[in-house]
């Protein structure tokens, strides 16, 4: 049987549907067999497992992972290495739940204790670990039962592959994970330290894996906290080889490696970004990423891995530099391709692609010029219609910036039926799109003619603004007050929406002011308030109501000074001389002359806040503090 199946895949398609893998598993657990035939069937099992997916699927029917697993209890090596050898091949199959591994607790310290058998436990047990490492929840098993420990002196192994699947083993612990980094960064492996070992490891007379696998090991400690950024380990060694990995001179899949693994390096570091991009050419060298050609479908899958890799790193490195964004830009063809990718086939490449897009998006300057004369919008928004959560997220982001005031992208935007789609998304159960959702509403409604802003209130309705008020997520309600301030500005926008909607948006800052909320939060409803009392007719609506002055005199003597200043600038709002009925308006507010032991004549007190503040009004639109509107800010 084992000569039969070995390399022919029809062969073991034809033992499992004759009922081979019963028999064998039978003959496998049966404590009569000799340890030679057990051997044997696990060798078949073995080669039966390196099939189709559809054969490892046949396999787990038939519950081989147990019996293999109990198999691992004997007490001869040759039978252990081919119950590892089995296991391992089924393990690293896609079609295996990485979860059988951890559902008997015995099973990881039991792994642990073989380590030391043979070189071929070695190789298998990490092979296993690597695979089946998904997530902290199973670092942190493997973590506890001591894998940093048992498998760092498998470094300095005479054998390549235990190495080797030791270093990809110490991958998957360190990747996203403190905890794990930290240690790794202080364990001594004869004489010295593990950084110091994937350093060596990095040189390039080592196997191209070898320096790959050493490259990630450090890029995720870095990124766990445990190595500092600027560290010659990172900057000098990490990092260039990093960029050779994406030389066109290396195999299809180290240049894929290597530049997510880059992306993934100098995401959050502004000085990792400018070197990688002035090392060996990599913007330019990038750019043959989209050049492998995809006729056929073995070719297409290449190729869009590539095209994926390349927008990722692209993204990485426009995060934060403007000569960067302009040096990608100017790349050949550079906005074609991305708008290309955003109506890619792969779902992963038109995710690669929006966020290669939002990082360029950070850019006044190509908000102005390229993405205009590319119209980006137009595919972007097709992309908003019906896309992934995951899509939409980074897409919705981009719309955001796209909204800005100084973006020649706004009104075609606008036309388009961007507010419905806009307010769809606040009704979302992601809470990433409800922020994003609301932020391009308030983008949308800076500085914003009467008609759009009657437009937002009418697609939103005050029922979902008012809903979106009382988010449990923060950032979320922050932007909701954000979009609230741009609707309220200019006196008649004031005075028209506060007409038909001021007594909601007045029960709303009740709520809010009276709540457990934060200063930001009190700040901006009191910005809110502010900008009600700079109207013509919506500030009565203030002075009507005596819950909401006396709120305003409550903060006036706040221990914060952000509220003290908000809570000043309603009132000077409320008894700005220039206007009808100042002196009514001051003698209400101030009846016994004075706020919360603030012993000071209103008079005074508006000319403090006028010296304060230098302006013609209090209507201001650029301090975080002031009463205008709230400022279009990017998502960056």
């Amino acid at each position: 049987m084992k000569n039969a199946v070995i390399g022919n895949n029809k062969q073991k398609a034809n033992l499992i549907v004759l009922g081979a893998v019963p028999r064998l598993l039978y003959l496998l657990q049966q404590e009569t067999s000799s340890t030679e035939l057990k051997t044997e069937c696990a060798v078949v099992l073995g080669s039966l497992a390196m099939g189709t997916e559809n054969n490892v699927k046949s396999l787990l029917d038939c519950h081989i992972i147990p019996a293999l697993l109990q198999g691992l209890l004997s007490l001869d090596l040759k039978f252990i290495e081919a119950c590892l050898r089995c296991l391992r091949t089924i393990f690293t199959s896609p079609v295996t739940p990485e979860e059988l591994l951890y559902t008997d607790a015995t099973v990881i310290p039991h792994l642990m204790a073989l380590l030391s058998k043979s070189r071929y436990t070695q190789e298998y047990i990490c092979q296993i670990f690597s695979h089946c490492c998904k997530g902290p929840d199973h670092q942190t098993i493997l973590f506890n039962h001591g894998a940093v420990q048992n498998i760092a002196h498998l470094l300095t192994s005479v054998s390549y592959k235990v190495r080797m699947q030791a270093l990809k083993c110490f991958s998957v612990l360190a990747f996203e994970n403190p905890q794990v980094s930290m240690t790794l960064v202080n364990v001594l492996v004869d004489g010295e330290l593990l950084p110091q070992i994937f350093v060596k490891m990095l040189q390039r007379d080592k196997p191209i894996e070898m320096q790959l696998t050493s490259a990630k090991c450090l890029t995720y400690m870095c990124r766990a906290g445990a190595i500092r950024t600027d560290d010659n380990c990172i900057v000098l060694k990490t990092l260039p080889c990093l960029v050779r990995m994406c030389s066109k001179e290396r195999l299809l899949e180290e240049r894929v490696e290597g530049a997510e693994t880059l992306a993934y390096l100098i995401e959050p570091d502004v000085e990792l970004q400018r070197i990688a991009s002035i090392t060996d050419h990599l913007i330019a060298m990038l750019a043959d990423y989209f050049k492998y050609p995809s006729s056929l479908d073995h070719d297409l899958k290449h190729a869009h891995e590539l095209r994926q890799a390349a927008f990722k790193l692209y993204a990485s490195l426009g995060a934060n530099d403007e000569d960067i964004r302009k040096k990608i830009i100017e790349t050949e063809n550079m906005m074609d391709r991305i708008v290309t990718g955003l109506s890619e086939s792969s779902v992963k490449v038109r995710l690669a692609a929006v966020r290669c897009l939002h990082s360029l998006s950070r850019s006044v300057q190509q908000l102005r010029t390229s993405f205009q004369d590319h119209a980006v919008w137009k595919p972007l928004m097709k992309v908003l219609q019906n896309a992934p959560d995951e899509i939409l997220v980074v897409a919705s982001s981009m719309l955001c910036n796209l909204l800005l005031e100084f973006s020649p992208s706004k009104e075609p935007i606008l036309e388009s039926g961007a507010v419905e789609l806009l307010c769809g998304l606040t009704q979302s159960e992601n809470p990433a799109l409800r922020v994003n959702g609301i932020w391009a509403l308030m983008n949308m409604a800076f500085q914003a003619e009467q008609k759009i802003k009657a437009d937002i209130l009418r697609s939103l309705s005050t029922e979902q603004l008012f809903r979106l008020l009382s988010d449990s997520d923060l950032n979320v309600l922050m932007k909701t007050l954000g979009l609230l301030r741009n609707l309220l500005s200019t006196r008649p926008h004031i005075d028209k929406i506060m007409s038909t909607h001021g007594k909601q948006i007045m029960q709303a800052v009740t709520l809010i002011l009276e709540g457990e909320h934060n200063i930001e939060v009190k700040e901006q409803t009191l910005c809110i308030l502010a900008n009600i009392a700079d109207g013509t007719t919506a500030k009565e609506l203030i002075m009507t109501n005596d819950d909401i002055l006396q709120k305003i005199k409550y903060y006036m003597g706040h221990s914060h000074v952000k509220l003290q200043l908000a809570a000043m600038f309603c009132i000077s709002n409320l008894i700005w001389n220039e206007e009808e009925g100042p002196r009514r308006r001051c003698s209400s507010i101030w009846r016994d002359g004075s706020i919360r032991g603030t012993r000071k004549h209103p008079t005074s007190l508006v000319k403090e806040v006028q010296e304060l503040a230098s302006f013609d009004s209090f209507y201001l639109h650029t301090s975080p503090w002031t009463a205008g509107s709230c400022f279009a800010k990017a998502i960056w």
